[in-house]
């Protein structure tokens, strides 16, 4: 390892170099910090390596450039993906350092989100520089395995090598905080001090990470941002998809071996084809080996108690998802509640308008139907998660909400899933689709959640100049900081909204999904 002193050096110029585990590397300094883009902390998962846990680096002489972000795992084409490659040689990191100094800094590990089939560590919204500079922290954002790839169930099919298969994808992002708890300090981090924070699918991950064995010791907080994960896959479900997937690629059962020898093209339009006739998806498993009990339900894992934690969501996270059904916008009353009974039980939906309608007795039906069914599939599940953590006496946990309304788009998505992206990674000019242009209001936005996730990443208490007083979750008073413009703490806010939702399970898994 360099010297802090030759380190130091080093970092003044334009062009970095810092040593690793496994061999040099050298980045980019631009914008008062050094990036290194598309570090290798895992082997390419192809080939022998496919379905199989993350396989360790070779290390290499010489310096390797990190002026690239690495491929992202295969998967469809879509907003959720960036422009870049695909392959199997998807185990890359991102680091943004304001100096690689030795200087001990906070880390924030970034999870992206796609749910856990699509999405990319390099979308340009999750550019660390504003956020390493605002708060002089390391930020680090990953690709790992996806879809078939990370959470293929062949255990029952392949046998006691591939026992894992369907949590590859979760034991990637392992590998990764174990390669930042190896490394990170060369590059100006503090291994003992890794936040995890991620949004969406995300913080679904972030949420496995407080239930698996393996994560124990390899972080020391974690922020869920529209993500509360409370369940997983049973192996019967997760078995019936690799048995569709087989079905889909005309490969008998017992002959599931030719997965390892199918293309990743081949592979790719399978899962896709499976997903879309049985409307479910690849996803962490419940295998007895990675995780032996669901993350949240039927408790919160123990294992984690120890743990601070921030969880929240927007106002209506579905907002983004169901303004693509034809005529959201201009639905009547009655289209609204025959709508709405796709959500919750029919009998319901007359008292959940009325209930939801009572704060803001003007809204149009659009914008009740965003903010009912988002109550129901992620304000429920975030809710779930908080009261979990407050039963089980774990360390404290702060819960938000983004209530922000949006003037994109002519206002009419409100406080849409993906709008807290802009504002605690301070990326506003990367994001204006979502927050409309650049303005005092915004910069205000911005200001309140960085300051707040740069102060929980450094203490663990997200507590900052920037926004009131916020004391922790309790199931009497039910504290909940608004981001709105000017930030306010509101106890138990929408206090019959959570009651009406309380009588409903979780979506998840499909388990209560009325259609």
């Amino acid at each position: 390892m360099p010297s802090t002193t030759d380190a130091s050096a080093e970092a003044q110029t334009d062009t970095p170099i810092v040593e690793t585990a496994q061999g040099k590397v050298r980045g980019r300094r631009a914008n008062g910090v050094s990036v290194f883009k598309g570090l290798r902390y895992g082997a390419p998962t192809g080939g022998a390596n496919r379905f199989r846990p993350p396989q360790p680096v070779e290390p290499w002489a010489g310096v390797q450039d990190a002026f690239e972000y690495g491929h992202q795992s295969p998967q469809m084409r879509s907003m959720l993906a960036d422009k870049g490659p695909m392959s199997e040689d998807c185990l890359r990191l991102n680091i943004w350092t304001p100096n690689t100094d030795g200087a001990g800094r906070p880390v924030m590990l970034w999870f992206h989100g796609g749910g856990f089939e699509a999405g990319s560590g390099s979308q340009k919204v999750y550019d660390g520089t504003r956020l390493a500079l605002r708060g002089d922290v390391v930020v680090v954002g990953l690709n790992h395995r996806l879809n078939v790839f990370g959470h293929c169930f062949l255990g029952e099919r392949l046998g006691p090598d591939y026992a894992a298969a369907g949590n590859v994808g979760y034991l990637d992002l392992i590998a990764a905080m174990r390669w930042v708890r190896d490394n990170i300090a060369a590059f100006g981090g503090a291994p003992d001090n890794v936040t995890i924070f991620g949004q969406s699918g995300g913080g679904r991950k972030v949420s496995l990470c407080y239930a698996g064995h393996d994560a124990a010791g390899l972080f020391n907080r974690g922020i869920v941002q529209s993500g509360s994960h409370l369940r997983i896959q049973s192996p019967e479900h997760a078995a019936s998809l690799t048995d569709a997937l087989l079905k889909v690629l005309d490969i008998p059962p017992n002959q599931a071996d030719r997965l390892l020898d199918a293309s990743v093209d081949a592979l790719s339009a399978a899962q896709i084809k499976v997903m879309r006739e049985t409307r479910s998806r690849f996803s962490p498993v419940l295998d007895g080996l990675t995780f032996e009990a669901h993350p949240f339900l039927p408790e919160a894992p123990a294992r984690s108690n120890h743990l601070p934690m921030m969880v929240g969501t927007t106002r209506t996270e579905l907002s983004n998802q169901l303004s693509y059904q034809e005529g959201v916008f201009e639905m009547d009353e009655a289209e609204m509640k025959r709508r709405l009974a796709k959500f919750i039980p029919a009998e319901d939906v007359e008292e959940a308008v009325t209930v939801f309608r009572a704060g803001n007795p003007d809204a149009p039906p659009s914008e009740v139907y965003f903010t009912i069914t988002s109550a129901r599939g992620y304000v429920l599940d975030q809710t779930i998660m908080a009261e979990q953590r407050v039963r089980a006496g774990a360390a404290p946990t702060w819960v938000y909400q983004l209530t922000w309304r949006s003037p994109a788009e002519e206002g009419r998505k409100i406080s849409q899933h993906t709008l807290d992206l802009p504002f605690m990674f301070d990326n506003v000019a990367y994001a204006t689709h979502l927050t409309g242009p650049e303005s005092d209001e915004t910069r205000a936005m911005a200001q309140a959640m960085a300051e707040s996730w740069i102060s929980f990443a450094r203490t663990g208490d997200p507590n900052n100049a920037a926004i009131p007083d916020w004391p922790a979750y309790d199931l009497a008073e039910r504290p909940v900081m608004l981001f709105e413009v000017p930030p306010r703490l509101a106890h138990d806010p929408h206090a019959e909204e959570r009651k009406l939702m309380a009588r409903y399970e979780t979506q998840q898994m499909g388990r209560t999904l009325h259609r």
